[in-house]
């Protein structure tokens, strides 16, 4: 027989928890597994727990059984369902709201509120909460045996793992139904070398060192105390030493730092064999490369990342829109104004995010009457509308951030799906170029307004084949989105229509951008031509890499090192005709 390891790196073991063993136990049924169960919550320390979903307490039935409500529990959730800072706390809630549920079986299959009011008894009232696609149970990790147990226990008993950290994830990798999960959300630790060395290497870096549960926002607040930047994402809980810069991660300070994976000097990880790695340039160096943009937790779990700093930096911020959104014409005149503008932008280190009649960019590049300067055209456009136009100075990224990002930043709670393109730099610098994307999202402006990141690396001086990310991203200026969104007692057919238009919207832009690619993290839950799209010419050596370390396929992720879409294990996904 199998046995689990025993052997600690330092953790303490507290008293086992005998009601979560029980609980578990009764759940699998099966004796043997259940001992195993057992000793594995000894061997974590006791921190091997039941998931159940977040808005549980609101209903009355659970999982076909009658349960008792607590009131004030859901009065607490209710009051908190759109806070992102809430939802970190939980593990059995998602930011994008329909991972948690089976949504081939919707609208059963779930157990959600009404993100527009949570209060809405109709959301609860006789409704069968469903533990959906959410892991039946999970780890609280808090070192590295924590994972070798769950890998030991995973080849052992046949259970599948997953791995969540914050739970900003728009394709449903860090769910699965029936799996054991590796919560690494309370690994947020945080610490600044001003001469950091990676292991077996000899140069040095200004580095901050991070768990991959560390929110975006405290990292913000901490390198400003020290007069630092730190390159990350736009949302406070963002986890940014996890999946984030696994696969690429954007910032509005990408176009002259580069992307998040761009930015990784070293990362300790436990490999799907159970090893505790150093990975950088100087050992583990293909384990390295894959990292830095193969995404999600397809090569291990991290427990530590490090990454280069900026000295604090003055920004140049501008936030010009109107009110516009019925408005076709106007809206297609101010995509043309944008399309036209961008070029220009990205010589001189603008980057944001469009959101319809709406920008928010920043650079670190140019003075204030130089920024002026260059958004006149804009500002006197959406003046001319109506709107307003602000072009300020802010003394560092955090101050930029507290202002402007908690108010832009992409809601919570909420149930959508994107469809994205990396919009290639060629096309906005030729007038034919332009014209092509103009009229392009003029067409799709009656379906939805493109959400529009500006984080493509494109004044970095990239190495290439430093990282995994398709090589597209380097040559790109925007990366381009469209949305599409439902209910929360919608139902399984009208959510496939969803994913099925935004992924035929999206394909116009496919269509006038061959050879480019799109982002992971953001893209097309059911992209057609996935390992292309997000990993280029880089797949191969990718694909070659997962197959060295994990060989008996240990971690699986939704498009990449996957069995396919119709792997037991994404049973709960939509089935469409292209996935």
């Amino acid at each position: 027989m199998v046995r689990l390891p025993w052997v600690l790196l330092g953790c303490t073991l507290p008293v086992v928890n005998s009601n979560v063993i029980s609980a578990l136990g009764a759940v699998l049924s099966h004796g043997e597994v259940r001992g195993q169960l057992a000793r594995l919550n000894a061997t974590v320390g006791g921190r091997l727990y039941t998931a159940i979903p977040w808005e549980l307490p609101c209903f009355s039935e659970y999982n076909g059984e009658s349960v008792t409500p607590d009131e004030d529990a859901c009065a607490a959730i209710q009051a908190n369902y759109t806070s992102p800072f809430e939802r970190t706390q939980h593990f059995g809630t998602y930011m994008i709201s329909q991972w948690s549920t089976c949504q081939a079986k919707r609208p059963a299959g779930e157990c959600l509120l009404n993100v527009s009011n949570p209060e809405d008894p109709a959301a609860f009232t006789g409704v069968d909460c469903e533990l959906g696609d959410i892991p039946s149970y999970y780890i609280d990790v808090q070192c590295p045996t924590d994972v070798q147990a769950a890998i030991a226990f995973s080849k052992l008993t046949g259970i599948r793992l997953s791995v969540k950290n914050k739970g900003h994830d728009y394709k449903g990798r860090s769910g699965g139904k029936g799996t054991l999960a590796l919560w690494v959300a309370n690994l947020n630790s945080i610490s600044h070398d001003e001469l950091f060395v990676p292991e077996g290497c000899t140069t040095s870096y200004d580095a901050l060192t991070i768990g991959p549960g560390a929110n975006t926002e405290d990292i913000f607040e901490y390198v400003d105390s020290i007069n630092r930047t730190f390159i990350g994402g736009y949302h406070q809980t963002i986890g940014a030493g996890g999946g984030y810069f696994l696969g690429g991660g954007h910032s509005v300070l990408s176009p002259v730092y580069g992307l998040a994976a761009d930015r990784v000097v070293q990362v300790k990880v436990v490999t799907p064999e159970g090893l505790y790695l150093v990975a950088n340039e100087c050992q583990n160096s293909d384990l390295f490369f894959s990292l830095r943009g193969g995404g999600g937790s397809a090569f291990g779990v991290v427990f530590e990342s490090t990454h280069r700093l900026e000295p604090q930096v003055t920004l140049q911020v501008a936030s010009i829109g109107f009110t516009g959104h019925s408005n076709t014409s106007n809206l297609a005149q101010w995509y043309s104004l944008l399309v036209n503008e961008t070029y220009k932008w990205g010589t001189e280190g603008w980057g944001g995010h469009i959101t319809g009649p709406a920008l928010i960019y920043v650079t670190p590049l140019l003075s204030n009457a130089e920024a002026n300067a260059s958004m006149q055209a804009t500002a006197d456009f959406a003046l001319a509308q109506g709107g307003t136009a602000v072009v300020e100075e802010m003394p560092s990224y955090l101050a930029f951030f507290s202002k402007y990002v908690p108010t832009a930043e992409v809601a919570v709670g909420t149930e959508i799906t994107l469809g994205t393109r990396l919009i290639s730099s060629e096309l906005f610098n030729t007038t034919d170029g332009r014209a092509v994307i103009a009229k392009t999202i003029e067409n799709v402006l009656s379906f939805t307004s493109p959400y529009v990141v500006v984080g493509t690396p494109f004044l970095y001086d990239y190495t290439p084949g430093s990282t995994s990310v398709t090589p597209a991203w380097y040559d790109s200026l925007w990366h381009l989105g469209l949305h599409g969104s439902w209910a929360w007692n919608s139902t399984a057919e009208y959510i496939a229509d969803q994913y099925t238009a935004i992924s035929q919207h999206i394909q116009t832009f496919r269509d006038i951008t061959p050879g480019s690619g799109a982002y992971f993290n953001e893209g097309d839950v059911y992209e057609p031509d996935h390992t292309d799209a997000y990993w280029g010419s880089n797949y191969a050596k990718l694909l070659s890499v997962k197959q060295k370390y994990d060989p008996d396929g240990v971690f699986d992720c939704w498009q990449f090192g996957w069995k396919g879409a119709s792997d037991p294990l994404y049973e709960c996904f939509i089935p469409l005709p292209q996935s």
